[in-house]
């Protein structure tokens, strides 16, 4: 065979292939792995907000004299296992899709979720994750933390973080974060007072709530689904909830302080 007939079937295998992998005209069914998960143009939108009742216990100021650096960052900081906004709205609730969106594969957020130790305080309070999401925890403070995490059904970790400014990534390389879990515990074992919450979901549907309690589940595709509220103090509630094409459905939680 000529040189030149030889190139010419190189491209052809090549051309041959690129269909094949996705050049081609055939999709799997909807729902299945691997399918368009989402049609942008029947998506659906769940809104809502939560809120609590009762005699909520007040935030209380936490002393920090075990570590100068601590006590002399000038932060004055209280406990954040309850925050509540306007008209009682409940912060720091992590909102998410339990069931109902089947086999649908949803490729994870290249862009990491951050969380800081600053002032010898984790900020945000609660984060969440989708999984396979990087997870950045950074410490912004001159002194030693360490980052613990206690999960029940992920990977447990513990890694130290002496100097200022260190950051550790998680899910690159090493994925502790493999399967649901809302949510797991994150601690310093060097500042007892120090804690954060991190909420492990395998999809892109979830929130924390903000602004007086609010969440917002944007991009369904239209079903029915079960959606939990989980608090750190107050546990988990849900509800279920059926959106059509490009509708909105506006739902509430209200969880009780006895």
């Amino acid at each position: 065979m000529r040189a030149g007939t030889v190139w010419v079937a190189a491209v052809a295998v090549a051309i041959g292939s690129a269909v094949a992998c996705g050049g081609g005209t055939e999709t799997p069914p909807a729902g299945a792995p691997g399918a368009a998960a989402v049609d942008p143009a029947t998506a659906a939108t769940i809104t809502g907000r939560v809120v609590v009742e009762g005699a909520v216990p007040k935030p209380e100021p936490i002393t920090m004299a075990g570590d100068p650096v601590c006590a002399t960052s000038g932060a004055a900081l209280m406990t954040e296992s309850f925050v509540v906004g306007a008209e009682n709205g409940l912060e720091n609730v992590i909102v998410s899709v339990k069931s109902g969106l089947g086999t649908r594969a949803f490729p994870a957020p290249g862009a990491a979720v951050v969380l800081d130790q600053k002032g010898c305080h984790y900020t945000p309070h609660v984060v969440a994750v989708q999984v396979g999401q990087p997870l950045e925890i950074v410490n912004s403070d001159d002194t030693l933390h360490n980052v613990h995490a206690v999960p029940k059904l992920n990977e447990e970790f513990n890694i130290g973080q002496p100097i200022k400014g260190m950051k550790s990534t998680f899910n690159t390389p090493k994925d502790p974060f493999r399967a649901r879990e809302i949510a797991i515990l994150l601690k310093c074992d060097v500042h007892e007072w120090m804690n954060a919450y991190v909420g492990v979901v395998e999809h892109p549907f979830f929130a924390v709530t903000s602004g007086g309690g609010r969440f917002s589940l944007t991009g369904l595709p239209p079903g029915t689904y079960d959606i939990e509220a989980w608090h750190e103090k107050l546990g988990t509630q849900t509800q279920t909830v059926t959106v059509g094409e490009k509708d909105t459905k506006d739902i509430g939680f209200a969880f009780k302080v006895s």
